[in-house]
């Protein structure tokens, strides 16, 4: 390729966009804060989120997202949910026609219930004829930077399309599988957080592992009801993105959703616990954006209600296990289960 564009310098933007400068992509990384970019230039590296990687000669940085998206062959999309939609706004009249653009952000809109790949399809039209997709699995910033082994999967409608990001993004230690499953991979995504909020409240409360091993069982039931009501395919919910990803961010100690839950659950507010983060936790707004879609599509997602009870509705985190196990008794295949 020609050019990619990494829009986006936090933790995963950068980690991405090292691993294509590595590969000898021509890379261009952007973030809206000039402060930040100027900094970035002078340090070669990004201190703050991904501190001992030096950036290669080729990584060009920019605050201009004109200058960035511009003939892009391929964009990818990496800022927080909540302001993804003003941004590919603005990056959409620079983007050349058939372009890839690839969303690498795990949440879900508050104010539409829209994904990242259905908010660039509204904001588009069919005038350039774009290509959207999804990148996302198991995968922890700072292990991509620093080349650990790690496999994710990219999702497109065109298969080709799917391919060709595929064969970008694939290095010695970062391998991409594909699918056709854009919707399934994004709600995976987002909901993903939204369990592992709910596995660090359990650990928290110094709970063993029997409840952590029950709780990603059953949240992996309610993240495929959804996602298959939404019209994802089922499969889907049992690979890299679905349950891979959940184990990962249920799990880990550098999953920031995780620790959000472990801060409630040692008994701090959401006021709290979030003024004590240095970096998004997506799961909080998605908590909220998944609630609407669950009533919307009408699934039922008892996790996800006490979840959302917990961070919205002040209720203690105890009550909300407590809740979950006095419900009626249910058969544990039932896709309907409530």
């Amino acid at each position: 390729m020609n050019k990619v564009a990494m829009i986006g310098a936090g933790s995963w933007g950068t980690a991405l966009a090292l691993l294509l400068a590595r590969e000898k992509v021509p890379a261009t990384l952007w973030d809206h804060n000039a402060e930040h970019i100027a900094q970035l230039a002078i340090d070669r590296e990004n201190k703050r989120y991904q501190p001992s990687h030096l950036f290669p000669a080729n990584l060009r940085l920019t605050d201009s997202l004109i200058e960035a998206v511009e003939d892009a062959d391929c964009v990818t999309m990496v800022v927080p949910s909540h302001g993804f939609r003003a941004v590919y706004r603005q990056a959409f009249p620079r983007l050349r026609a058939g372009a890839l653009v690839v969303s690498a952000v795990k949440g879900i809109e508050i104010e539409s219930g829209m994904t990242m790949t259905q908010i660039m399809r509204a904001e588009s039209g069919e005038a350039k004829h774009l290509h959207f997709g999804v990148l996302s699995g198991p995968s922890f910033a700072a292990e991509v930077a620093n080349r650990q082994p790690t496999a994710v999967t990219v999702a497109f409608a065109d298969p080709q399309a799917a391919k060709t990001v595929q064969q970008l993004f694939s290095t010695e230690y970062f391998r991409v599988y594909t699918s056709g499953d854009v919707i399934g991979l994004e709600i995976s995504a987002a909901m993903k957080n939204v369990i592992a909020i709910a596995a660090g409240i359990c650990d928290g409360l110094n709970y063993g592992l029997n409840t952590r091993a029950a709780l990603i069982t059953r949240g992996l039931a309610e993240i495929t009801r959804l996602g298959v009501a939404m019209g994802g395919e089922p499969q889907t919910f049992a690979g890299l993105g679905g349950l891979g990803d959940l184990v990962l961010t249920c799990t880990g100690n550098l999953s920031r959703n995780r620790t959000v839950g472990l801060k409630l659950g040692s008994g701090r507010t959401m006021e709290q616990a979030l003024s004590e983060m240095q970096m998004v936790a997506e799961g909080v707004k998605t908590t909220k954006s998944c609630h609407k879609l669950a009533s919307d599509f009408h699934v039922d997602m008892p996790i996800l209600e006490q979840v959302y009870q917990i961070l919205y509705s002040g209720k203690q985190c105890q009550d909300a296990v407590v809740e979950l196990f006095r419900r009626d008794l249910k058969h544990e295949t039932d896709m309907s289960s409530r």
